[in-house]
């Protein structure tokens, strides 16, 4: 699984057992001031229990819990992204993917793109 967005990667795949993965990342619009301009990283995203597979929502907690450098608040509302911030998946909007229920496949792009911008 790759997660994408206009500056900022976090790089890999889904394990076979598919319970785990590395992901490939970036972020834009103005959120990469929330993960202190890093640009490339890679991060393992596990899922809850034995068998089970990775989830959108556990996608989003991991970028939130370690990846992300400050403010939360801007990032997450409770499990999912704040409003005004964009999640594409393989260049499709989340929600037609399912939102937090996706199932995060071998080789899926991840963009996280923020539409808000202070004036």
């Amino acid at each position: 699984m790759h997660f994408g967005a206009c500056g900022r990667t976090l790089g890999g795949r889904v394990s076979e057992d598919r319970k785990q993965g590395v992901a490939k990342a970036r972020v834009c619009g103005g959120m990469e001031l929330l993960f202190d301009g890093l640009t490339l990283t890679k991060a393992t995203v596990q899922g809850p229990q034995a068998g089970g597979q990775v989830e959108m929502r556990h996608v989003i907690a991991h970028v939130k819990d370690h990846l992300l450098t400050e403010r939360p608040d801007l990032f997450v509302s409770g499990e999912t992204v704040r409003p005004g911030i964009l999640v594409l998946i393989n260049d499709s909007d989340w929600e037609i993917e399912g939102q937090l229920d996706y199932e995060v496949q071998n080789g899926d792009v991840i963009v996280f793109i923020s539409t808000l911008h202070g004036g």
